[in-house]
């Protein structure tokens, strides 16, 4: 029996051969994995953080990636990051807005500092690094591309516990962000999708995955029982950056083991 021809091949469906992905907060958590997951499906990956030490190490784990230190509370930082990632390789394929901060406080102790800040991080510089990108993307020579803004279950639902009014605030304007970009530039060839994570290992989750009491709550919580592991988010993340989600753009893909379906 044969392979019928127009069937894909699995592996060249999701490879990304020949593609340059920009991945913000790659110095740890999960920037750090999608980095890797990225090149090991054959990208070459620009590696923004502020830690320096972090993505020089990294970066000696992959096939010609680039360091470029960048502090995105600086607004001109998300410009200069995109200006070097194509200085160096000529082009930029994928997006992947990772880069977050957040403040665990209560609402009436945030300061509106604290607040805007957050949301400088989280969306201001989403957006200009999105812009950007989606410049070359759609220039003389550009090819079309990706944007995947990591966003957060936060995103699209509250939590009251964990007391992150910023954070959520954040993540919920990316979701939308990413709707209305995916609208403007649809029919330039830039297609823009968020990848909604759940609970998962990362330096923002740290205290919570060691503590038992918190351990409980997301068990209890969760309906698949426990909190994800970083390598279940590899699917999504090449699904939403390769040819597998060609006709996918502002949508949502919620990796969250069931929260938000309860």
């Amino acid at each position: 029996m044969t392979e019928s021809p127009d069937v894909p091949n699995p592996a060249t469906l999701f490879s990304l051969d020949g593609k340059v992905a920009l991945v913000t907060g790659a110095s740890s958590g999960l920037g750090h994995r999608f980095s890797r997951v990225l090149a090991a499906a054959g990208a070459k990956v620009a590696l923004v953080a502020r830690r320096v030490d972090r993505l020089t190490a990294l970066a000696d784990q992959l096939p010609d990636a680039l360091v470029l230190p960048a502090d995105l509370a600086d607004p001109a930082a998300a410009t200069h990051a995109v200006d070097a990632c194509v200085a160096h390789y000529g082009q930029l394929d994928i997006l992947v807005n990772n880069a977050g901060r957040s403040v665990t406080v209560p609402a009436f102790d945030e300061t509106t500092e604290d607040f805007a800040t957050t949301l400088t991080v989280n969306v201001t510089a989403a957006f200009t690094l999105a812009r950007e990108a989606a410049r070359t993307m759609t220039g003389p020579a550009g090819r079309g591309g990706v944007v995947i803004n990591v966003s957060s279950i936060l995103g699209i639902v509250g939590s009251g516990q964990i007391p992150l009014a910023g954070y959520a605030a954040a993540k919920g304007a990316l979701v939308n962000l990413t709707r209305e970009l995916a609208a403007q530039w649809a029919r330039r060839g830039v297609r823009v999708n968020a990848l909604v994570p759940g609970w998962f290992p990362s330096e923002m989750t740290g205290d919570m995955m060691t503590d038992d009491r918190s351990l409980a709550w997301l068990a209890k919580r969760t309906p698949m029982g426990r909190p994800g592991r970083p390598e279940e988010l590899d699917g999504a993340l090449l699904y939403l950056a390769s040819e597998a989600s060609s006709y996918m753009t502002g949508q949502l893909l919620v990796v969250d083991g069931g929260w938000t379906a309860i």
